[in-house]
């Protein structure tokens, strides 16, 4: 990874649009810098962008005669003094350089004008105030007066000024810190690791939804174990997710003792994460357990017990969205949905895999039994081999028998061919327990494979459960 400029001018500066940066800017009096994301990530190898552009007088200024010159919209948000615009595939946002200051009890700056340096110094960390010169004696140049590089080679996280303060000043700056870690596969320089630890009561400054911001970034890291177990050390976890950091220990009665639920839980989001970037089928996967503690039971046969909590934990999961602030329509629906089936695969994998039990998953699971399958299939972490081998064997069985009956009986999100109107108009009858029982009993009928899913051979048996319930047809 070097700092070399003729390489960077014929790469990531290659554009003209930046060159053009660089002019309106001398002409406007100022200086102009590329900073941040697009820098760092251009020395990692990975794609972006996002443009930030810092200049040392206004930026608002600048973002508005690039505007002129390529006809094109600029948003200007003045309370912020940045301005955005899009250009060659670019989003490009622009900020004056600035120093910032804040008050104890919140993490809202007081913003003056200041320097380049004031500005690289304001970054949350070193990695992220890297910034290339869009000037024409010096296009290219890296400024790095943190040591961003070195901390790139080293794969550090480290605050560009004393860590404390950057913490207290910026409290979601924690949160960043175990979610860069967490997407580089970095680790957190010791000192500010020890300086999260001290300022963790801090994030109780910050709202909801911007926490829940980086918990969704960790969770589609490529290894989310590592965001969550970052933060269990030092010390956000319970403050952050109380119900996630209930899940650790073990607790041994005898030769009784039962795994830890909040290592298996993070290494069932890992399967989960080489399988899929669904971020629904990962927060299913963090939250499939989550009952676990209020459903534990020791039996002194038997051991440890954890009976029911599929149905709690689908029950915990709106409240815990709602906590959150994240969104309680279909998405909340879904992870709910998973929670609760989670154990009816692995269920089916252990007996027999009759028809009429793989009707009922499809008929229960309807279009998200794939993402169901896939979480059930995670969810083996066993450190024996061949317990490991077996579950997936029968697994592999469950899913081809799903294929062969959804082929044949159609049932993922079959609706009963005879519906209640059509019991009602046929019996000359309103809303009643006996409609009820008839659609409940044609539909187990289908599941148990007694009878097609097919309108002839239900409208046989409504007529057959109508007489013996002594309703007569119009």
């Amino acid at each position: 990874m070097e700092d070399n400029r003729e390489e960077i001018i014929a790469g990531p500066l290659a554009d003209p649009l930046f060159r053009r940066i660089g002019r309106i800017a001398a002409e406007c009096g100022q200086r102009a810098y590329v900073i941040g994301g697009y820098v760092r990530d251009w020395y990692l190898g990975r794609p972006c962008t996002d443009i930030d552009v810092v200049v040392t007088g206004s930026g608002i200024d600048v973002a508005d005669r690039l505007g002129r010159e390529l006809g094109t919209n600029v948003a200007v948000f003045r309370n912020f003094g940045t301005a955005m615009l899009h250009a060659g595939g670019y989003e490009v946002e622009f900020v004056g350089a600035r120093k910032e200051s804040y008050r104890a009890d919140s993490r809202k700056p007081l913003v003056e004008d200041g320097t380049l340096e004031d500005d690289q110094l304001r970054r949350d960390f070193t990695i992220n105030a890297l910034a290339w010169s869009l000037g024409e004696e010096d296009f290219g140049t890296l400024v790095d007066p943190f040591g961003g590089m070195e901390d790139l080679r080293r794969c550090v996280i480290r605050t560009p000024c004393d860590a404390d303060r950057t913490f207290s000043d910026d409290p979601l700056r924690m949160m960043r810190a175990v979610r860069f870690a967490a997407q580089l596969g970095f680790d957190i320089d010791p000192d500010t690791f020890d300086a999260i630890a001290r300022n963790r009561q801090r994030i109780a400054i910050v709202s909801r939804e911007r926490i829940t911001t980086e918990l969704n970034k960790i969770i589609l890291s490529p290894v989310p174990s590592i965001g969550f177990e970052l933060l269990d050390l030092t010390g956000l976890l319970p403050l952050v997710f109380p119900e996630l950091s209930e899940l650790k220990g073990v607790e041994k009665v005898g030769k009784h003792a039962h795994k830890d639920n909040f290592i298996h839980t993070l290494k069932v989001l890992d399967n989960v994460a080489l399988r899929s970037d669904d971020l629904w089928l990962r927060w299913a996967a963090l939250l499939h357990d989550i009952a676990k503690p209020r459903t534990k039971a020791y039996d002194a046969r038997t051991g440890w017990t954890f009976h029911g909590h599929e149905v709690v934990g689908s029950k915990m999961v709106p409240a815990i969205f709602r906590r959150l602030r994240l969104p309680l329509g279909e998405k909340m629906k879904f992870v709910q949905k998973l929670v609760f089936l989670h154990l009816r695969p692995i269920v089916l994998s252990e007996d027999e895999v009759t028809d009429s039990a793989v009707r009922r998953l499809l008929f229960e699971a309807g279009d998200d039994i794939d993402a169901l399958m896939t979480l059930c299939e995670a969810d083996i972490t066993s450190g024996i081999e061949s317990k490991v081998q077996r579950y997936l064997k029968n697994f592999a069985l469950v899913r081809r028998k799903m294929a062969e009956i959804e082929e044949k009986d159609r049932v993922r999100n079959f609706q009963p061919p005879i519906s209640g109107e059509l019991i009602m108009e046929t019996y000359g009858i309103g809303p009643s327990r006996e409609v009820g029982i008839i659609k409940s009993e044609i539909k187990e009928a289908i599941l148990d494979g007694r009878i097609a899913n097919d309108y002839d051979e239900a409208y046989a048996l409504m007529r057959q459960l109508a007489a013996g319930l002594g309703l007569q047809e119009k």
